[in-house]
């Protein structure tokens, strides 16, 4: 039956019949699919956008920072200044085995502090740091230019920085070299060694893009930090949960700190892998919400499609009569009245998927265009979800056919020749 072209004419034929009521239905159908697409490349947009946000900062890792005793412990009275110390550093490293990386970092003037970086008569309010080579470990960044920061600047407290592309853009000219030119930070001379991209987006991205770093040890002596350090970010190893090692951490930090246990604001954390897990979380619901909603579409198709097989089936309740009485089976009848609705079902969804995937590649094109487009990026449509709707089309279609097809062997040959039903 599938290679008998007469039998596809017959198919074109009925559907043809009533061109405006086919035409309506499969627009139905095509309208189901389009807003599936779109809103499945809607969704993974978003989620391109926040996954970038998150992009450079490994997600096993947490950060740690000190704030003000809230409860008194071991004779101690409440509102005590916690600072933490290179001591508490080499302390954690030895006593955190499950730890693959820790790594303290300092910021000249407290977070989100800008501090005046003058590079001869150019000014610019910047963010400076102080870094270990290990912190690339946690929160990587893409070097551009010349070199990061490595254990020798470390261990001969060597005056050197790296610098982020907006401090470049603000302190050099257009095309300017900047390696190996010197930069003032309260007096103090750094020699440019590298320059950096960040790597991920949002506020980070432009905390990064502020930044100039130098090695730790050089910041605390020449900006009279003693062996202060700001915060630590802390890696696990594999195979670890990092909330393991960060429930650890808090706890030898507050014996060694005299903090007590149930003081939950003594020091301040943010586990990336929580929050990774959060995001990831509300895009799984944002996607199964948009599968019932376009299977909820989808359906409403299907049944205008069986509607419009239920009249093309009683409109053909003579034909069907003469066919069944000159031999036909009530499978070859079921059959042909399933690939009608599967045909009509399939051309429309085809085109309302064509039409859903250009409209997401012609919106990428456009975000593409626009540069930064905070939490947007990247919409697409992957072969998976390709694949998905091409399936439901023609379970759909098949489904759509179901119930005229049984109505229609349903119909005994000598009423239908009667024209009773």
């Amino acid at each position: 039956m599938l290679l008998d072209l007469d039998h596809w004419r017959e198919i074109r034929d009925a559907l043809a019949a009533n061109r405006a009521r086919t035409a309506l239905t499969a627009f139905g159908v095509s309208w189901a699919v389009f807003m599936l697409l779109v809103m499945l490349g809607a969704g993974n947009g978003l989620r391109n956008g926040v996954s970038e946000g998150f992009s450079g900062t490994a997600s096993n890792s947490f950060f740690l920072w000190c704030n003000i005793t809230t409860k008194p412990w071991n004779g101690m009275q409440p509102g005590r200044w916690l600072r933490l110390h290179d001591a508490d550093v080499q302390y954690l490293r030895k006593a955190v085995p499950e730890a693959a990386v820790i790594a303290p970092r300092a910021q000249l003037g407290g977070w989100q502090s800008g501090n005046s970086v003058t590079r001869g008569t150019k000014s610019a309010g910047l963010s400076v740091m102080g870094d270990v080579p290990e912190m690339a470990q946690i929160h990587a960044v893409r070097l551009l230019t010349g070199r990061a920061l490595n254990p020798n600047d470390i261990a001969e407290r060597r005056k050197v920085a790296v610098i982020g592309p907006r401090a470049q853009e603000l302190l050099f000219e257009p095309g300017e070299q900047p390696i190996g030119q010197a930069i003032w930070v309260q007096g103090v001379a750094f020699q440019i060694v590298g320059t950096f991209k960040p790597l991920n987006s949002g506020e980070d991205s432009e905390e990064d893009a502020n930044a100039v770093f130098v090695p730790l040890t050089t910041f605390q002596v020449a900006f009279n930090q003693g062996d202060r350090v700001g915060w630590l970010a802390v890696m696990a190893k594999p195979g670890i949960r990092v909330s393991e090692v960060e429930a650890k951490v808090l706890s030898l930090l507050q014996r060694r700190h005299d903090v007590a246990p149930d003081d939950k604001r003594a020091f301040g954390h943010w586990n990336m892998e929580e929050e990774f897990g959060k995001i990831q979380g509300v895009f799984g619901a944002i996607r199964i919400l948009t599968w019932i909603v376009g299977l909820g579409t989808l359906s409403a198709g299907a049944i205008g499609v069986s509607n419009v097989m239920l009249v093309i089936v009683r409109e053909r309740t003579r034909e069907i009569g003469v066919r069944r009485s000159i031999g036909a089976t009530p499978l070859s009848i079921m059959t042909q009245v399933i690939l009608e609705s599967t045909l009509l079902t399939a051309v429309a969804g085809y085109v309302g998927l064509v039409a859903g995937i250009g409209a997401v590649e012609l919106v990428a094109k456009v975000v593409e265009k626009m540069g930064s487009t905070g939490m947007f990026r990247h919409p697409e449509v992957s072969l998976e979800n390709g694949v998905q709707a091409l399936v439901l089309l023609v379970v759909a279609g098949v489904l759509a056919g179901v119930i005229p097809a049984r109505r229609a062997v349903s119909v005994r040959p000598v009423d239908a020749l009667r024209g009773l039903a």
